[in-house]
């Protein structure tokens, strides 16, 4: 049984399918990029989150000048 992660690789002239165990180097590589991703998630979702905190902010002080919801809306789209 393989210790590392394995991938199949498909020779497109011939047909033939390969299993090949990744390297340590390449399950590394995956550890690195799989970090960078959850990295650059949570701050995706940290600026969303600061964008909708932005509006609602905004949107209560339209509110408490006296706009309506309707104003309100058409101003903040």
């Amino acid at each position: 049984m393989p210790k590392n992660p394995t991938r199949i690789e498909i020779n497109c002239e011939t047909g033939v399918e390969s299993i090949i165990e990744l390297t340590d180097a390449e399950v590394a590589q995956m550890q690195v990029d799989a970090a960078a991703a959850a990295e650059l998630q949570a701050e995706e979702d940290a600026a969303k989150a600061a964008s909708e905190a932005a509006k609602a902010s905004a949107q209560a002080k339209l509110a408490a000048l006296g706009l309506t919801a309707e104003e309100i809306s058409a101003l903040t789209k």
